[in-house]
């Protein structure tokens, strides 16, 4: 685990606008979630209140934007083959609300069932499971990566494959 660094003179007495500037060349590398930016700046050293205010203020300013960090976060794990169950504790880690956690999952267009399907055969071939033992270890991957249990159930139910 990283160790937080000691806040030096410099930015303990940041104004706003210092502050502002190390926001956002964050921002520019990638989105970010208000709490997550937030802890971020603080580590850095940089004073609660003034970070506080200038996150409002890049709020305010449509600069930083917790639908679209949980939009975009969704569309990125879901491509690593994570399902929402896991999409749902990592933003929760995060600092992002409940709220804006289900909003993003409820919109998300994502084929959950075709995604589990996906990463089961990247990670065990074209083949289904030959018996049971195979078949619950492969669940446990899928359940592991994030996927409900009827998102596995699809995932390991006949494919694509074999002819019914």
């Amino acid at each position: 685990m990283r160790r937080p660094r000691k806040p030096d003179s410099a930015a303990a007495e940041a104004d706003e606008r210092t502050v502002r500037t190390a926001a956002l060349a964050l921002l520019a590398g990638r989105d970010f979630g208000r709490a997550e930016l937030a802890r971020r700046l603080e580590r850095r050293g940089y004073p609660a209140e003034v970070v506080a205010a200038v996150v409002e203020g890049l709020v305010a300013e449509r600069l930083l934007s917790e639908s679209r960090f949980v939009e975009q976060f969704i569309r990125q794990h879901a491509g690593r083959g994570h399902g929402p169950v896991r999409i749902r504790v990592e933003l929760r880690e995060r600092g992002v609300a409940q709220g804006d956690i289900d909003e993003g999952l409820a919109a998300a267009t994502e084929d959950w069932a075709g995604i589990a399907r996906e990463t089961r055969r990247k990670r065990f071939g074209l083949s289904p499971p030959g018996d049971y033992r195979e078949r619950a270890r492969q669940a446990r991957f899928l359940q592991y990566r994030g996927f409900s249990a009827e998102q596995v159930r699809a995932a390991l139910g006949p494919g694509e494959d074999i002819e019914s």
